[in-house]
């Protein structure tokens, strides 16, 4: 016997390959060919009449052997009878169970047998194997019926009808197709570890007796079913190893809320399949199944409690497993920190409150790529493991690995799983392979597999469960049986321990002086190392697009973002302050709005329309209630203040409120009426601060040294507007302040200059920076998707310049952008007293397939460019070097980008866009896309946003970037008390800091009500620089730190390596990248 190992190409897999399919044939048979069809809609009573049939046109196949046609909810009917032969290619069917094998891509289809409805569909219930007979007799006929309609963005396509003739009856004899596929199993198992026994399958196979086809009999004594029988028990002792790897199924329904449906038809999708689940549990009480999403759950318990009620009963059972981890399915790379962590939280407690545990697995199979921070998160609300499978959708290079650590920034590791793709069917030879391959990566002998329809919900179907019943009977196949996610990932991680253990025990004995005997006999099989350790993002190399498309959507989100955190932390210090009732439930269900439209197709911007308007509803009230609890707290805080005398009898008090903890000065905006005018500003020690008119009713002073999480008293004199003869400003072509000077070419309107006044350089390089528009078509993932050859269709921008103005305060120079039907008004502004050069945006946007940026060519080189992260930042290289750097070619950011040279650098800021693209010398936002797929009207309209420049020397970090983003995006508030401030008596100064972390590198998260008291308070910070930090908590209203606290707000068990604080500490050591969550109480 030959030793040769042999490839999958060999000339001995391609006899064993065709003498499989040889067998296939004998008992499955396409019937593409045959079908009729009519285009366009029928009555069902007229379509379901054969008489009409041969009125209808014969279909052809293409070369796909698909029969195609046009995009655009055309409806298209199939119609066919299927006759029963008495053979196959000589093998008898007598008997036989006859199963019709579909396969459509069509956003609605019905399916009828006979006259009768027996399955309905869509894009993603697409593949049903619908029973005709359970035991058919030659001249059997059904008539088959199908209505189709095509979907809106891609043409329609019935691509697979196959007819299986199987043995329904568990000891009647396997049909052929079946012992085909144990011979597929086994021929790639063999290919794939024990190449040299593939002649014995060859020679084995070589025995069947093909002639005996010819002969006559049942098929129960026919001789080729000896034949068959034969060849399986002479295969035996080479299927044994099989035996030695399993496969865990686990059934799944992975069911987005809000897609190409709307959220109200979410729910009714939701409940189908869980009570389909539940039927099908009641039969097959060995069936398992796990689905996520507490929002989805909370809503079933308010409208469909009994089916809640029997989910918890399966919960209890351990049939029925929550795999949840965050309140939806959101997506990862465009939310806050804060908003992640709120995540974890509502759905973590959720989970503990209804179903008594909490849940150690986060699920999403579906999101659009995971942001570096997710690790430390998760495992501070209380989740060991982390499951997805997107990244095997990658376009450029294949995730690496199958199961890994994934450690976030400051080190902490989660133990994670890239899945079984989902949506997948009892499909023995894929998942064998699958199998496999996961064994060649790992070491692993045991796999995960996911059956059950989904996207649209459905989840394992009956025929899944037979014929996974049928397969665990099979000596030919890994031992297969139901279990749950949570058992797999504890196994692999009790091995990925013991691995570890012995490959230390291993290097301990080989330092250990041993005979070389001892060596040479040793029986110790090699152990798979513990397993690799992804230190970075999990950046999915397909859909970014989703960081621009529907603007909207994900500037509503931030601004939601930015009132929460306003809204709880003005009503928090109000409550401490004053007494002002803490709006606890009221916020929570504010959270939970903002999060559900998080969902990983709402904010990507890939849904339809109907899911957008819905959308902006909720935004609205999240927006409207927010900003009225903040109203609310800060004329509480404002009513406590005590008053000094104020600099002129008329002066009324106006307080401007810093949200953000450090001290900063800010250039304040007031609206007057029309014929009132700001006639001075003092500060609280009666200082003059210079205002300036902005007409017709604006007025703008400095607002200097704002304290850290606190307000600062300004005095104000109103009075009757003088009228003054308007004096129309001289427009000059340079804006200039303390900072830069910045010009415009008068003839070509073009950015042609900023010098960098402090640091004397100039900024610029190259063509002059501008808006760049390209044609961004040809993706079948419209809305998801970037067309990666943009760069090579260039569109034109013409530029003129529409006026400024200039005053002590503000310099302004607005220019006029014309893109195909669309106008940009373009207002470069700088400030007194800011380093900032800030672009302000009114775009009417009526482009299509059109991707739209800002780029500037700067004058420095840089190998990498840094990146805002929720919770930190990352470096990403400017001159890739491999496949899935240069694949990493527009990139998700938060509110900055920065190129630095460590000694010079530039960010780019924006207050709600999130794609960036970077070379050693240009950075570049995205602003805007315009898809039609799956909305028609993506982006059409009206666009307001800021984006900014800001040159430094030194890092980031030195230039304090972080806290310039933070600047952009939470302005201070300013406020006329509504009700008259103490001046004497009141509990507040006029003037005063209510909270201080205490160093420059921290960044406050959240400050609220603890979930579990009303009488204690959650701080949550982060370390932003990737530095060691110190939190030195400083307070008018005497915080003190109680424990640091995890996630959930839980006190950890002491970890040794975490020096807690003591009661009469408030220094706290915080590691570099450190999410840190602290229990405060007050006097």
């Amino acid at each position: 016997m030959s030793n040769l190992v042999e490839s999958p190409s060999s000339p001995l897999s391609e006899t064993i390959e065709a003498a499989i399919a040889r067998l296939r044939s004998l008992s499955q048979v396409s019937v593409q060919p045959g079908w009729r069809f009519w285009a366009g809609d029928l009555p069902v009573a007229e379509a379901l009449n054969p008489a009409h049939w041969s009125n209808w046109t014969e279909g052809a196949v293409n070369t796909k052997d698909h029969h195609p046609w046009a995009k655009g909810r055309e409806v298209r009917w199939f119609a066919r009878h299927i006759t029963v032969p008495a053979a196959l290619q000589g093998y008898p069917l007598t008997g036989m169970g006859l199963r019709l094998e579909l396969l459509w891509w069509s956003e609605e289809t019905q399916v009828y047998v006979n006259g009768q409805l027996v399955q309905e569909g869509d894009l993603f219930d697409c593949a049903p194997r619908i029973l005709l007979s359970p035991a058919v007799q030659p001249g059997d006929t059904f008539a088959i019926a199908i209505r189709l309609v095509s979907p809106i963005h891609d043409d329609g396509a019935l691509m697979k009808s196959i007819c299986h003739y199987e043995a329904i009856a568990p000891d009647a004899p396997l049909e052929p197709a079946f012992i085909a596929n144990e011979l597929a199993v086994l021929h790639s198992f063999l290919g794939q570890f024990q190449p040299d026994q593939l002649e014995i399958l060859a020679t084995a196979i070589a025995q069947l007796d093909w002639e005996a086809l010819e002969g006559n009999g049942l098929r129960a004594d026919h001789p080729f079913t000896r034949s068959l029988t034969a060849l399986r028990h002479s295969l035996l002792p080479l299927a044994k190893p099989l035996k030695q790897r399993q496969i865990k199924l686990l059934g799944h329904a992975h069911l987005d809320m809000a897609w190409l449906w709307s959220v109200p038809e979410t729910w009714i999708a939701a409940e189908h399949t869980f009570r389909s689940v539940l039927n099908l549990q009641a039969d097959f009480p060995e069936l398992t199944f796990a689905h996520t999403t507490p929002a989805l759950y909370e809503w079933m318990e308010q409208h469909r409690p009994d089916v809640f009620a029997q989910i918890q009963e399966q919960v209890k059972a351990g049939k029925w497993e929550i795999v949840a981890g965050f309140w939806i399915e959101p997506e990862l790379n465009l939310i806050s920190g804060e908003s992640i962590v709120r995540q974890v939280l509502y759905g973590q407690r959720y989970i503990q409150e209804k179903f008594g545990q909490l849940c150690a697995i986060a699920w999403v199979p579906d999101t659009f790529g995971f942001t570096w921070q997710v690790p430390q998160i998760l495992k501070q609300g209380g989740v060991d493991y982390f499951v997805t499978q997107k990244l095997r959708w990658n376009d450029t290079t294949k995730f690496p690995h199958e199961v890994f650590w994934w450690q976030a920034p400051d080190g902490t590791r989660i133990l994670s799983l890239m899945s079984a793709p989902i949506g997948e069917f009892i499909t023995p030879v894929k998942m064998a392979n699958f199998t496999w391959e996961l064994e060649q990566k790992t070491g692993l002998q045991t796999a995960l597999w996911l059956p059950g329809v989904g996207d649209h919900g459905g989840g394992p179907t009956r025929d899944m469960v037979e014929v996974a019943q049928r397969w665990q009977r099979s000596p030919f196949f890994p031992t297969m049986e139901f279990g749950t996610a949570l058992d797999y990932l504890q196994e692999i991680s009790q091995q990925e321990a013991v691995s570890s253990k012995q490959r230390t025990a291993s290097e301990t004995e080989a330092r250990t002086p041993k005979a070389e005997s001892e060596i040479l006999n040793s029986t110790l099989s090699p152990q798979p190392s513990p397993f690799p350790v992804w230190n970075s993002e999990l950046y999915l190399e397909y859909h970014r697009g989703c960081y621009t498309t529907h603007a909207d959507q994900k500037q509503s989100n931030r601004q939601a973002e930015n009132l929460l955190y306003e809204a709880e932390l003005w009503s928090a210090l109000a409550a401490i302050a004053t007494g002002h009732p803490y709006p606890k439930a009221e916020l929570e269900t504010l959270w939970k709005h903002t999060l559900f439209n998080q969902f990983h197709d709402i904010l990507p911007g890939s849904s339809i329309q109907p899911v957008f308007e819905e959308a902006n509803q909720v935004w609205q009230t999240v927006h409207e209630q927010c900003a009225e609890l903040i109203e609310q707290a800060l004329q509480a805080i404002a009513a406590h203040i005590t008053l000094p005398a104020p600099p002129h009898p008329e002066a009324t008090p106006f307080l401007v409120f810093n949200a953000l903890n450090w001290s900063r000065s800010h250039l304040v905006s007031l609206r007057l009426p029309q014929e009132t005018a700001l006639l001075a500003v003092w500060d609280e020690a009666h200082q003059s601060v210079a205002v300036e008119a902005i007409e017709p009713v604006d007025w703008i002073f400095q607002a200097a040294d704002i304290p850290p999480i606190g307000y600062r008293l300004f005095w104000l004199h109103t009075g009757p507007k003088t009228p003054v003869a308007k004096q129309r400003d001289r427009f000059s072509p340079i804006l200039e302040n303390e900072f830069l000077r910045v010009e415009f070419d008068a003839n070509t309107s073009q950015l042609t200059q900023i010098y960098d006044k402090v640091n004397q350089r100039e900024l610029l390089t190259g063509p002059p920076p501008h808006l760049q528009a390209f044609r961004d078509s040809g993706q079948y993932w419209d809305a998801w998707n970037i067309d990666p050859n943009y760069a090579q269709h260039p569109l034109s921008v013409t530029t003129h310049i529409a006026g400024g103005s200039h005053n002590p305060l503000v310099t302004e120079v607005a220019t006029l952008h014309k893109l195909g039907a669309s106008r940009l008004f373009q207002t470069y502004r700088l400030e007194a007293g800011s380093p900032l050069l800030k672009i302000e945006i009114r775009a009417l946007w009526n482009e299509r397939h059109t991707l739209l940026k800002t780029a500037w060519p700067l004058n420095l080189e840089a190998d990498f460019a840094t990146y805002e992260i929720p919770c930190g930042a990352i470096a990403r290289t400017t001159r890739p070097q491999t496949a899935a750097e240069e694949a990493q070619w527009e990139v998700p950011a938060l509110r900055w980008a920065d190129l630095s040279d460590g000694a010079y650098g530039v960010s780019l800021l924006n207050d709600c866009k999130y794609g960036y693209d970077a070379q050693p010398n240009q950075l570049r936002l995205t602003l805007l896309r315009g898809s039609e797929w799956p909305d028609p009207a993506a982006d059409l309209g009206e666009h307001h946003f800021t984006y900014a420049l800001y040159p430094h020397g030194g890092t980031w970090q030195q230039a304090h970037t972080v806290r310039q983003g933070y600047e952009l995006n939470l302005p201070p508030r300013t406020l006329h008390p509504a009700i008259a401030p103490p001046t004497t008596g009141g509990t507040l100064p006029p003037t005063s800091s209510l909270l201080d972390l205490g160093a420059e590198n921290l960044v406050l998260m959240a400050l609220k009500q603890a979930e579990d008291s009303e009488h204690e308070w959650i701080l949550r910070c982060y370390e932003c620089h990737g530095q060691p930090a110190k939190l030195q908590l400083q307070s008018g209203l005497r915080f003190r730190i109680q424990a640091v606290v995890d996630g959930l707000e839980r006190s950890p068990s002491p970890d040794p390596t975490e020096p807690a604080p003591k009661n009469q500490e408030q220094t706290l050591p915080i590691r570099p990248w450190q999410i840190v969550t602290i229990k405060l109480s007050t006097p």
